[in-house]
């Protein structure tokens, strides 16, 4: 098996996710588009780690070390959209631009 299909696939989840970044105004959205944009960099990295030119394990470590990242990102965002919610009462990310009440 090449790594064709698991690049196509990476490239796929990476574009959906970068058109859900750019063009949703909820920003959970915006969150949910960036974790698929970071799962794609993992299956590349997972992908490259078996199949690339030199497989080892250096790539699954990276794609570990940016689960971890990951998910203290959504920790502090949803944190942080909660508390934006609270103040304003909306989660649109054109409402958000500012950091004074």
């Amino acid at each position: 098996m090449s790594i064709t299909p698991y690049l196509t696939l990476a490239a796929i989840l990476f574009c959906i996710g970068l058109y859900g970044a750019l063009s949703k105004k909820n920003a959970i959205i915006v969150l949910l588009s960036i974790e698929l944009m970071l799962n794609a960099v993992n299956l590349n990295l997972i992908a490259f780690a078996k199949y690339g030119p030199k497989p080892g394990l250096a790539g699954q470590i990276f794609s570990l070390f940016n689960i971890t990242v990951a998910a203290a990102e959504v920790a502090v965002g949803i944190a942080i959209l909660i508390n934006l919610y609270r103040n304003r009462g909306t989660t649109d990310v054109t409402d958000m631009d500012t950091m004074k009440r």
